[in-house]
């Protein structure tokens, strides 16, 4: 025991200490070997916390939804955001691809796609606009044609006995329509100043410029448009008289009156209307005019003086005619001699529209200084998709 006190403290063999000595010196040495060895138990715990911090970090997915999403888009805006207001494209290039994300470079293109929350205002307004987009199909493409395939007549049947041979049926004919997508473009510009003053917000600004002139250009193709470089409206194809319809012709019933409504009986014409119309398209049907020829029928009665013309129940429901939906669209013509100025029908069926979901921006700061041009662009296509689902009024003796 002397020997072990006297190596612990480091005293010479030589000086024989004092017992009491001895033991302090002793318990001295044990006390430090003790916190040596707490001091190294702590630092080995911290370490392991810091791994295990680590790790949960790498593998942690609890993280909420939306403060992902903000965390995603918040790169993509401000890179956008820069590119638009001084062409600065470095943000984007540097953005990696991610799916059908909307911001990514597409240099060899010469444009931008546009970010997630301007293009979804701008499909926004579209969608909110008095078109017929409101009621017919939209589908997303990623080529530059639709094929609608149309099974456009009755399967053959026939009651059969027990013995008796089995005669062939008829076969049902499929109908191939294929919609062509075309280029529609705006091209809103603002002055540079306008561009570097920071409190000007920039990405609504677009949004709103292009949408407005997108809408208003695809309303009018949708009805009109003649299909050269643009979507073929349902006004543009042949029309005869619904006794005589036969696929790819629109079938139309007569008012009675050239440039009018019958003078006697008005609103037989409407009823004719709707029941030149099948069954099974009626049940989603709906009306398309203009304002003006709403302000006509909206005065109409029946045989016991009440009105054809109902307005909504509840906020945002679309007036009714006859009980079926109206929708209001301004690029209907006009009650004319011989126009065809109302139209009924299933626009979900009778109308189809493709577009491709990507939006494109390009920046020119050269051609108009020194105002900077934004040249947005998108693919859409639209045609009728089954000639029975539309039927028009022709304002007309016959």
């Amino acid at each position: 025991m002397t020997t072990e006190f006297k190596a612990r403290s480091g005293a010479e063999p030589s000086a024989e200490p004092a017992p009491a000595a001895a033991v302090k010196t002793a318990l001295s040495g044990f006390l430090k070997e003790i916190k040596g060895f707490q001091e190294e138990v702590e630092t080995r715990m911290q370490q392991q916390e810091e791994r295990l911090t680590m790790l949960q970090s790498k593998t942690f997915t609890g993280r909420p939804a939306l403060a992902t999403a903000a965390f995603e888009e918040a790169p993509h805006q401000k890179a956008f955001a820069a590119y638009l207001r001084s062409g600065d494209d470095d943000g984007l290039r540097a953005l990696s691809l991610e799916g059908k994300a909307l911001n990514t470079a597409v240099a060899a293109e010469g444009g931008y796609l546009v970010d997630p929350q301007t293009s979804e205002t701008i499909r926004g307004v579209l969608r909110a606009t008095a078109s017929i987009r409101q009621v017919a199909a939209v589908v997303n493409v990623e080529a530059s044609s639709y094929d609608v395939l149309v099974d456009r007549s009755e399967l053959g049947s026939g009651w059969a006995s027990e013995t008796a041979t089995l005669s062939e049926t008829t076969t049902p004919q499929i109908e191939r329509i294929s919609i062509p997508l075309h280029e529609l473009a705006a091209m809103p510009k603002a002055s540079q100043r306008l561009l570097d003053d920071s409190a000007f917000d920039i990405e609504t600004w677009l949004a709103n410029r292009i949408a407005d002139r997108f809408a208003r250009a695809e309303a009018a193709a949708f009805v009109s448009g003649n299909g050269v470089d643009k979507p073929t409206g349902f006004l543009t194809h042949s029309k005869v008289a619904n006794d005589a319809w036969a696929w790819g012709a629109l079938g139309y019933v007569a008012t009675g009156a050239d440039g009018d409504f019958a003078a006697v009986n008005a609103a037989d014409a409407i009823v004719d209307l709707v029941y030149a119309l099948e069954a099974e398209y009626r049940a989603n049907a709906s009306f398309v005019m203009n304002s003006k020829t709403a302000g006509a029928v909206r005065k109409m009665k029946d045989a016991d003086g009440r009105f054809l013309w109902t307005d909504g129940l509840a906020a945002g429901e679309p007036a009714r005619l006859m009980g079926y939906p109206v929708l209001v669209a301004e690029d209907m013509p006009d009650i004319a001699a011989g126009a065809y100025a109302l139209a009924f029908g299933d626009f979900a069926s009778g109308y189809t529209i493709a577009e491709r979901p990507d939006l494109r921006v390009l920046r020119d700061p050269f051609s108009a200084k020194p105002h900077v041009l934004f040249y947005a662009s998108k693919r859409v296509g639209g045609d009728v998709s089954d000639f029975a689902a539309i039927k028009l009024l022709k304002f007309a003796t016959s």
